[in-house]
């Protein structure tokens, strides 16, 4: 594409999010990749988020524990210690060197942990009528967003959808609280936003994101009325100022919302709008030109697909990823070794 020419394509024009001057709309987004050994982060990640960096383009990393207590998979990344924001640090390096933009998603799994890799001396964290670990987790999540900055992370994305412990409060199923983070919709909110609240006054509104994700169920949640919810988080959160807010869509095998579920929230939120959630390369583009999103993340096709934005711009075929290699602890297969068009046998 020849400098200063438009792009055909929605998906590859240029979009200015807060401070940060993208110069596509395809965003990496959050995978959980299980490869980080004893929750530090490895070195092959530094290549693993360089091969899927574009110059202005950004990444969301995959999620990263605030807390001993936060994990529920083996070798998922923490960043809570020393040592781990350490090894970050080269990793991040290795982003912005090639002009990427990243963004660290932290979390804390709450109910979901199955407890087998909490350290002895901790138990998991869920949702109680005693909300006796109410301060403790948004010092963990204050903590964590400190030290993404202080590794590099140009922001954070709290993990606040699929079940863990920010969207748990709020769950029909499991939502017991009669005080005031329980009871109804607010209530049920309240403790998203003390967390957001936290991390905005640690490292300012500009560099904050969330994951919200209404229409999910999973390990048996479910929230009962996902389009109120997500209306009400939307509307909300324009109290913070938060830089963007990422929506999952509905399954598009079990689609639970109606056509165009985003739309209302998209309306409803003044910051960035990122949708997520089994995108084709034409369905992004139509979502950006409709104003239904300005940004379109993508998973499986950006795993498999290190280059995909230049897929996308050249109408290349792309690479068919490959699930059994997703959560295997190999630094290489299925997760280094997805081959770039340019490697491709002609």
């Amino acid at each position: 594409m020849a400098a200063g020419q438009p792009p055909s394509q929605p998906l590859l024009s240029p979009y200015q999010m807060g401070r940060f001057a993208l110069s596509h709309r395809v965003v990496l987004a959050p995978m959980t990749r299980q490869r980080s050994y004893n929750n530090i982060p490895q070195p092959h990640a530094a290549l693993y988020y360089s091969q899927r960096t574009t110059q202005g383009g950004l990444l969301i990393s995959e999620a990263t524990e605030v807390s001993g207590t936060a994990q529920v998979y083996p070798d998922t990344p923490g960043i809570w210690t020393q040592e781990q924001k350490n090894a970050w640090i080269p990793i991040v390096h290795a982003v912005h060197d090639k002009g990427g933009i990243f963004f660290c998603q932290i979390w804390h799994v709450g109910g979901v942990a199955s407890g087998g890799f909490e350290p002895k001396d901790d138990t998991v964290i869920s949702p109680s009528d005693q909300l006796v670990a109410q301060e403790t987790l948004i010092h963990h999540f204050r903590c964590a967003a400190r030290h993404a900055l202080e590794a590099g992370f140009d922001g954070v994305e709290i993990h606040a959808g699929h079940g863990y412990i920010l969207e748990l409060l709020l769950k029909d199923s499991t939502n017991n609280h009669k005080n005031e983070c329980g009871g109804n919709l607010k209530n049920g909110c309240s403790f998203i936003f003390e967390v957001v609240e936290a991390i905005v006054q640690e490292i300012g509104a500009d560099r904050v994101g969330i994951r919200l994700a209404p229409f999910a169920t999973y390990a048996g949640f479910s929230i009962k009325n996902p389009e109120t919810f997500g209306l009400y988080m939307a509307e909300a959160l324009n109290k913070y100022g938060i830089l963007y807010a990422h929506f999952v869509e509905p399954s598009p095998n079990k689609r639970v919302g109606p056509p165009n579920s985003l739309l209302a929230f998209r309306k409803a939120f003044k910051g960035t709008f990122i949708a997520c959630g089994g995108y084709s390369k034409d369905d992004g583009n139509k979502a950006v030109a409709e104003g239904y999103t300005d940004l379109v993340a993508f998973g499986k096709y950006f795993l498999a697909n290190p280059d995909l934005p230049k897929r996308f711009e050249l109408g290349a075929p792309l690479n068919r990823y490959n699930r059994d290699t997703f959560y295997i602890r190999d630094p290489v297969v299925g997760y280094t070794d997805y081959p770039f068009l340019d490697t491709l046998d002609p």
